[in-house]
């Protein structure tokens, strides 16, 4: 690996290993924890974003930062862009295409995404596309290794959780925390 590339993955890891992630996994403890160490609120929003739309978003007024995230994607894919989103909370990025007062998407973008809040109530929002390629690998390798941790910890609770003896029912367990939960019927 070039210098850079050591670098970037010394970064992230170190980031990584300073998160505490709730055991099991749960998205709404995790970013309260996150929040409370911050000293600033961070709020989830779930959002219907059209396929041609950003995955994720990362939006920052005076009061809070929010997360919007899309409804129309599998369980494992949100987490994934929530994780990606406090990657960029987290490294501190502001974006690359953002102007003096940070924000990155059109007025017409933040209106159709946020209905309800006022474009002038908002000082950044920003979209994968207006991060520079560097803070997009640091925020994706974050989320990558904070997710293998969530996968860990998952399996381990799982295991613990059924000892049984039952091979089908902890594989499906484990799935099942792997990419959401579903009711399914066994054979």
């Amino acid at each position: 690996m070039d210098r850079r590339r050591k670098e970037l993955w010394r970064r992230c890891r170190s980031l990584a290993d300073g998160v505490a992630l709730p055991e099991p996994f749960d998205a709404e403890s995790f970013v309260a924890e996150l929040a409370a160490g911050r000293g600033r609120p961070i709020e989830l929003m779930q959002v219907s974003v059209p396929s041609s739309g950003p995955c994720g978003l990362l939006m920052s007024t005076e009061r809070a930062d929010y997360i919007l995230y899309p409804t129309n994607t599998t369980a494992l894919h949100r987490r994934h862009i929530l994780l990606h989103e406090v990657g960029h909370l987290l490294c501190g990025h502001v974006g690359a295409n953002a102007g003096a007062d940070g924000i990155a998407l059109d007025a017409a973008a933040s209106k159709a995404l946020m209905p309800n809040l006022a474009p002038e109530l908002v000082r950044r929002v920003l979209g994968r596309t207006s991060y520079s390629a560097v803070e997009e690998q640091e925020a994706e390798l974050l989320a990558s290794l904070l997710a293998q941790r969530v996968a860990r910890t998952s399996v381990r609770g799982t295991a613990r959780h059924h000892e049984d003896g039952s091979d089908l029912a902890g594989g499906l367990a484990r799935v099942d925390d792997l990419f959401g939960s579903r009711k399914r019927r066994l054979p």
